[in-house]
């Protein structure tokens, strides 16, 4: 049985007196991919800032690798692969810039030339990334994520805004890291997103979770026979026909 690679064990967080994630417990096994569903505002980003450590939880602890990202950085960031929502890039940094930027902050870089050539961005090295389409800028952030040889990404909304062709370039990118073993912790609000990548999922809502297990466990759950139809159902928003 495949050990645990984080948890997370009854962590809540408030905002102005508002109750962002409350009492939230996951854990997330080597070489699987976790996905955290919800709408916007349900608590998924503020989730992932607390378990890098990023944010304090009021209460409850998060652990990756087993140790608390806020007393072992150096550890954790040598480890961790992390693309959030808030990433941004200088406006004229070049691909290749911006890949050995990241590779510096590293002890033992991956070769980003290689990662490149995987994920299709070859040929690409001295483009502007603002020139770059969307999908391949998801795809260098992925790159990105993975220049640190990490055991564990963290991909926050990847494939927001993205159209439909360049979110399933992104998921065949996804697609391969699952093949090779690599555990992938992502928040998406797109159903068939979720099926296509997630080993098992967790839903929230107002920082609640509601369920967790696999996409079948989910669906079985509910009185729906697809994931979009019992999401609807978990999150109260029931479309009667």
């Amino acid at each position: 049985m495949s050990k645990s690679c984080m948890e997370v064990r009854n962590v809540s967080k408030s905002f102005h007196g508002r109750k962002v994630v409350d009492g939230l417990s996951l854990e997330v096994k080597e070489g699987e991919v976790f996905g955290l569903l919800g709408h916007n505002g349900a608590g998924k980003s503020t989730t992932i800032e607390m378990i890098l450590g990023l944010k304090q939880p009021d209460c409850g602890e998060a652990l990756i690798l087993e140790k608390k990202a806020s007393k072992h950085r150096k550890y954790i960031f040598e480890r961790v692969g992390v693309q959030l929502q808030s990433s941004a890039y200088q406006e004229s940094i070049r691909v290749d810039e911006v890949c050995q930027e990241y590779a510096s902050l590293y002890s033992n870089p991956a070769d980003y030339k290689k990662l490149l050539q995987q994920f299709g961005l070859e040929g690409l090295e001295k483009s502007l990334v603002m020139k770059l389409s969307g999908g391949e800028r998801q795809k260098l952030s992925v790159v990105l994520t993975l220049i640190g040889n990490p055991d564990i990404i963290f991909l926050d909304e990847l494939t927001t805004g993205l159209d439909v062709a360049a979110r399933r370039e992104v998921w065949r990118t996804l697609k391969q890291l699952r093949e090779r073993g690599m555990t992938i912790f992502l928040t998406t609000h797109y159903m068939e997103e979720a099926e296509a990548l997630c080993d098992r999922i967790a839903l929230i809502r107002k920082g609640k979770k509601v369920i967790e297990g696999t996409v079948e466990e989910v669906i079985k759950n509910s009185p729906y026979d697809t994931l979009e139809e019992a999401y609807l159902w978990y999150m109260d928003e029931e479309v009667i026909v």
